[in-house]
């Protein structure tokens, strides 16, 4: 009987028992074994080829970090290259020797330019027909007229010149004049003897210097005598059509009052208020802003309760709040009295107000009149 072999369960003798197979497992395994090993080999080599992956991994996912570090110089860069201008700029906005301006009600810059120009443009309405208060016919009459003006009012300078006037028409009449006839006119203005000498030497001057002209250029018209800033920007403005802001004491008085500014010193003041408006109002600003402190908004009672303002001005309270009462404060064509101007303009005359009477006549109200 032959003998079958069974790979898994050993061979049979002819007796019918079973005898286990010694050799019928290692075969196996060594096939296993060797299946294993070629298995193991690719293991291998991916792993080698994993390990040789690993740096390009590697490699790729720094490649990857660097572009993003770059990019994040990039634009920590291009941040810095965009903030660089505005810290700039701001140096150059608000330089150290700039003059001064402070807010009132904790504003911002911007909402004070605001405010600024909305007061002056509340005034403009108020006072559409303001001009200046000093009678003149020409560039000589109102820079005589404007040095006469210090220390007294509009008002008495215009009842004062028209003597002057007529009696020395030009530079070259009244470089030649005697200086005690000119006191004996100018006696009612007030410091008669030093604005004598003053409009004298102004009229030498003009008639040694500009050709009997007046100079239409600031730095020509501050050399001469009696003439400052106030003075030349009154004239440019005036008589040329050229802007300037006149700083008087009502204007220095109305802008502190209104916060904007804390400065002191006229120049300091002009160059301040200049920040706050485009150049071409700064004329008739000086116009509104002193017309409205000569009639409404005066150094001792202001007339709060009659002011169209009050709700723009941060010092509203300080004077009388009861709008009857503050009605009886008005002056000049606001409280039903004569300008300052004998002869004003036809558009003050339209809009109802009344010409100053001449040097000696009977005021109305003569307290009223000559407080200005």
């Amino acid at each position: 009987m032959a003998v079958r072999r069974d790979s898994a369960v050993g061979e049979q003798s002819p007796d019918g028992t079973k005898k286990t197979a010694k050799a019928a497992h290692p075969a196996p395994v060594e096939r296993t074994s060797g299946v294993a090993k070629k298995a193991t080999a690719p293991t291998k080599r991916a792993s080698a080829t994993a390990k040789k992956a690993a740096p390009a991994k590697k490699a790729a996912h720094a490649a990857t970090k660097a572009p993003a570090k770059k990019a994040a110089v990039t634009k920590k860069a291009a941040a810095a290259k965009k903030a660089a201008p505005v810290k700039r700029t701001t140096k150059k906005a608000a330089p150290t020797e700039a003059p001064a301006v402070t807010p009132g009600r904790n504003e911002s810059r911007t909402a004070l330019v605001r405010r600024a120009r909305r007061i002056n443009r509340e005034l403009a309405e108020i006072y559409p027909y303001a001009h200046p208060e000093l009678d003149f016919e020409n560039p000589f009459q109102l820079v005589l007229a404007t040095v006469l003006s210090a220390q007294t009012t509009d008002l008495r300078v215009n009842q004062t010149t028209p003597t002057l006037f007529a009696k020395y028409p030009t530079p070259e009449d009244l470089a030649a004049a005697n200086p005690e006839e000119v006191e004996e006119i100018l006696r009612p203005c007030g410091f008669f003897r030093a604005k004598t000498k003053s409009v004298i030497g102004l009229s030498k001057a003009l008639r040694d210097d500009f050709g009997g002209e007046v100079p239409g250029r600031l730095e020509d018209l501050v050399k001469l005598p009696g003439v400052g800033r106030k003075t030349a920007f009154v004239v440019l403005g005036n008589a040329f059509g050229r802007p300037g802001i006149t700083v008087d004491t009502h204007f220095q008085r109305l802008v502190r009052r209104w916060q904007w500014t804390d400065e002191k010193e006229p120049d300091k003041i002009e160059a301040a208020i200049g920040l706050l408006f485009p150049k071409s109002d700064w004329t008739d600003l000086s116009h509104h802003v002193i017309w409205h402190g000569r009639r409404i908004c005066h150094a001792r009672k202001p007339a709060c309760g009659a002011c169209p303002i009050a709700p723009l001005c941060p010092a509203y309270g300080e004077g009388e709040t009861d709008p009857e009462k503050a009605k009886k404060l008005l002056k000049y064509e606001k409280g039903g009295f004569p300008g300052q101007r004998l002869k004003p303009p036809q558009a003050y005359l339209d809009a109802g107000g009344l010409p100053a009477p001449p040097l000696g006549a009977p005021v109305p109200s003569a307290s009223a009149a000559d407080q200005a």
